[in-house]
């Protein structure tokens, strides 16, 4: 309550405190100048008081009607919109708390609003990218069929071959969706991990040999920074962190200069942290493209990206099971340059067993 009459009523004490001064002043000065000051101190003691008293009321009732009811309207309407009660502090006529509660109040909402448009640009993009993604394997299996089923069924090598292609098609479709659902489990958490201590140079050579013939198509060297000769191990979920490893190198394959280079490095970041670089000389990404890289479906490359096929999930993916382990992912890239890729993990010393 002593918080509510302090702020409530300084405006009027103010306003009556200068008011009462100057007239007070003014007498003082009118009686100085009639001579008759030394004879009315009382008078002007009593004129003071009623003044202030007066100008004090006047001031608080005008206040009060004109004023403090249309700002607590304010604060009424505006707690209305917002989620935790704006008016938990005693409305006042404050103008400077005013002024703070409704800026504050007004760059919460401009977050919001920010986040609302973030968030409905993001599901448009999201449902135009599946729909793409869907539709085009979707129609190339219905187009096999209808072509099959309108007489091209009696010829055995037609038919054969329609029905590889329809199955290709099949095979693409379960594969984005079995991303999507994996991606989903890794989103809400609900994907448990299996951690293990395990060799990650000996990882990083199996996928090496996993990727060998795609790489071969592009002449594309696969190969460490240094001749690893003592084992690293690392803990986390050996599959999991192959798929990471699988899909970044497949990627620097994808997007890199034919007879260009896939260089993997590992090293000690802290005492019990390693970080797993992979870096390509190829085409590199954009910088306008950065933010938006690790999204679902994201493609810097709307055309040339889809001819190499692949869900569009691969770096989402990837982002997911790195922070599932609780670690770090990190991207440097220069347009015609190359790009490198790293994530930390958490390293052991000695191999469980």
């Amino acid at each position: 309550m002593s918080t509510r009459l302090k702020k409530s009523y300084k405006f009027a004490f103010r306003s009556s405190l200068l008011i009462t001064i100057i007239l007070a002043l003014s007498l003082g000065l009118f009686l100085l100048y009639k001579k008759q000051l030394e004879d009315t101190w009382f008078v002007l003691l009593v004129f003071t008081i009623m003044t202030f008293a007066i100008a004090f009321s006047i001031i608080q009732v005008r206040v009060q009607k004109y004023i403090y009811r249309r700002i607590k309207k304010i604060y009424d309407d505006v707690s209305l919109l917002e989620a935790s009660s704006f008016t938990a502090d005693p409305v006042t006529t404050d103008m400077k708390t005013l002024t703070e509660d409704i800026e504050k109040f007004a760059k919460n909402k401009k977050i919001e609003i920010d986040t609302l448009k973030i968030r409905e640009e993001y599901r448009k993009d999201f449902l135009g990218n599946i729909s793409h993604e869907l539709k085009t394997p979707l129609f190339t299996v219905q187009g096999y069929i209808l072509t099959l089923l309108d007489g091209a069924l009696e010829d055995k090598a037609v038919r054969k071959k329609y029905l590889q292609r329809a199955q290709k098609g099949v095979e693409r479709l379960i594969y984005i969706i079995k991303d999507l659902d994996l991606i989903t489990k890794l989103e809400v958490g609900d994907l448990n991990l299996e951690l293990s201590d395990f060799d990650i140079i000996e990882l990083i050579n199996n996928v090496f040999e996993l990727v060998e013939m795609k790489a071969g198509k592009k002449n594309i060297s696969l190969t460490f920074d240094m001749n690893y000769e003592s084992p690293i191990y690392v803990k986390a979920d050996r599959d999991k962190i192959q798929q990471v490893l699988s899909n970044l190198i497949v990627n620097s394959i994808k997007y890199g200069h034919r007879d260009g280079t896939t260089e993997v490095s590992v090293e000690n970041l802290i005492r019990n942290k390693v970080i797993v670089r992979i870096t390509d000389n190829g085409e590199g990404i954009p910088v306008e493209h950065m933010p938006r890289l690790f999204e679902r479906f994201y493609r810097v490359d709307k055309s040339g990206s889809r001819k190499e096929g692949g869900s569009g999930l691969g770096l989402s993916i990837v982002k997911h099971i790195i922070e599932a382990h609780g670690e770090k992912i990190y991207v440097e890239s220069v347009v015609d340059v190359g790009s490198e890729f790293s994530f930390t993990l958490e390293k052991t010393k000695h191999k469980a067993g």
